[in-house]
C-alpha cells in the first residue's frame, strides 16, 4: 500500500512540536507548511456570551520524502 503524497499532522496536547516534526519523519514526511488555529471557549456572564480563545492548535502539513514510498 502506497503513502498519501501530502498529509496532515496535529501537534497533540502531550507532545511538543520537535516531537510531532520527528513524529513526521519517521513516517516518511517533510514540513511544508504550519498552519495555526485558535480554540475558542464559550463562556457565560451574567446575560452576554464571550468566546474566549484557550488555546492554539498548531498543524503541519507534510509531503512525501523521494524514496520513502
Amino acid at each position: 500500500m502506497s503513502k498519501k503524497k501530502k498529509q496532515q499532522f496535529e501537534v497533540l496536547e502531550s507532545e511538543t512540536i520537535d516531537q510531532c516534526l520527528e513524529r513526521m519523519k519517521e513516517e516518511g514526511y517533510q514540513p511544508t507548511r504550519r498552519m495555526e488555529k485558535p480554540i475558542f471557549e464559550e463562556r457565560h456572564s451574567k446575560s452576554t456570551k464571550e468566546y474566549v480563545p484557550v488555546r492554539q492548535q498548531i498543524i503541519f502539513e507534510g509531503i512525501l520524502v523521494e524514496g520513502e514510498q
